[in-house]
């Protein structure tokens, strides 16, 4: 209880720290916009934050905003669990599979490095309502972080596992959901992690172009009318919404992975503090300290009795 006390006031410290970092970035904000300051970036065609934050206001009592939410929410997770779901099997059987990797890995690298973005008329020529389209962007837009991560977390694993299990009889698929899946999650979770975050920078782009309704949609409808503390309630609710969601995945990777060792952080030059009930360790550099036993000559050597070394 005591080392669990000890650690929170740590803990309100650094949250302290960042909304003190959040607070002045916007009290920045603030001054440059509603001083109009004009050197090289023109501040004077920014809204300030007290124009956001009526603007924001009113949005959130209003219906729109909450069923533009809704629709992105939904595309959003639909795409991204379509795309964790094909990611991380095309990765493992691409790792694992030497006919997968000769037959999917050169298409996997040459529509890899196409933008998910510029899949916005094949969508369109491709499903039959926008909506499916939307979808098909945000899961293109995730699956290749997914695969590529799975595929590399696979190849890393050490093989004296899976030959661990063969030993005792363990067959394919017991190699996979004992071996291969539990090594790969910390490369999977890695993935998925990008995956959510490209996910959103393509779903509201999507949406921009194609889309009825959703964040992304009213966030172009605000531009081309000027409403540019409307732009802006956009903005702050795309990263509000993405902050969530890659934050949720974070979380449930560390509930799945809660087996592996966990580091902290220690500053260069300070030894980390031994944990509860233990001596804290000597530093490397420091010279053995002379005891009694030192100065009365050598010990007795280990396992004899004393009489018998007189």
């Amino acid at each position: 209880m005591t080392r669990y006390a000890a650690r929170y006031p740590k803990r309100a410290g650094r949250y302290a720290l960042r909304l003190g970092s959040l607070a002045a970035a916007l009290g920045v904000w603030q001054l440059l916009t509603s001083l109009n300051v004009d050197l090289w970036l023109r501040f004077s065609q920014f809204p300030t934050v007290a124009d956001v934050a009526r603007a924001f206001a009113d949005r959130v009592t209003g219906d729109d905003y909450w069923t533009d939410l809704t629709d992105s929410l939904t595309r959003i997770l639909t795409g991204f669990a379509l795309a964790a779901v094909l990611g991380v099997a095309a990765g493992v059987l691409v790792a694992r599979s030497r006919l997968a990797e000769d037959l999917l890995g050169p298409l996997v690298e040459v529509l890899r490095p196409i933008p998910a973005i510029a899949l916005v008329p094949v969508a369109i020529l491709l499903f039959p309502s926008n909506e499916q389209g939307i979808v098909f962007i945000t899961c293109t837009a995730a699956f290749f972080p997914v695969l590529v991560s799975t595929r590399h977390a696979v190849r890393a694993l050490t093989p004296v596992w899976e030959e661990a299990v063969r030993t005792m009889g363990g067959g394919r698929w017991r190699v996979l959901f004992s071996v291969v899946l539990p090594g790969a999650l910390p490369g999977i979770f890695g993935g998925l992690s990008v995956g959510i975050g490209v996910s959103w920078i393509c779903v509201i782009s999507a949406e921009m172009i194609s889309g009825q309704y959703g964040v992304g949609y009213r966030t172009w409808q605000d531009y081309t009318v000027v409403d540019y503390p409307g732009v802006f309630v956009g903005m702050v609710t795309i990263g509000l919404l993405g902050w969530l969601t890659s934050t949720a995945v974070e979380l449930l990777g560390r509930r799945l992975t809660h087996w592996l060792p966990r580091t902290s952080y220690v500053p260069a030059g300070r030894a980390p503090r031994p944990a509860h009930g233990t001596a804290p360790a000597a530093p490397a550099n420091a010279a053995p300290q002379e005891g009694p036993a030192s100065q009365e000559g050598p010990t007795p050597q280990e396992g004899v009795p004393h009489e018998q070394l007189a």
